[in-house]
């Protein structure tokens, strides 16, 4: 599945640097981003809820390529994993935690 993910990852990497090719060079990034997808969705398989914060402590990525990294793991290449989010504290400050369930399966969780 780790191979999968990251060779998926290239193969998005490369389409997105023949869009834009001043941003994500596949040499240079389908290793990272496939070793951060892969933090990513280990840490997260624990099916609780966690902030973009506590991902990016645990996993090394930072906030915003963790969030990417949950977009990407809805994706059928990556896994289609479903991806659940809520507000965490006051509404306003908009926080939010997120968990992840079996591939291609909503969570059923009781609170």
């Amino acid at each position: 599945m780790r191979r999968q993910a990251s060779r998926g990852l290239a193969m998005m990497l490369q389409k997105l640097n023949d869009i834009n090719p001043v941003t994500l060079d596949p040499k240079l990034d389908a290793e990272r981003l496939g070793k951060q997808i892969d933090r990513v969705r280990d840490y997260m398989l624990d099916g609780r809820w966690h902030t973009l914060e506590e991902i990016s402590l645990h996993t090394g990525a930072p906030p915003a390529s963790a969030s990417a990294r949950l977009r990407d793991l809805r994706k059928p290449k990556f896994g289609c994993y479903f991806v659940e989010r809520r507000r965490a504290g006051h509404p306003k400050a908009g926080i939010w935690e997120y968990r992840i369930g079996n591939r291609g399966e909503q969570l059923v969780f009781l609170s």
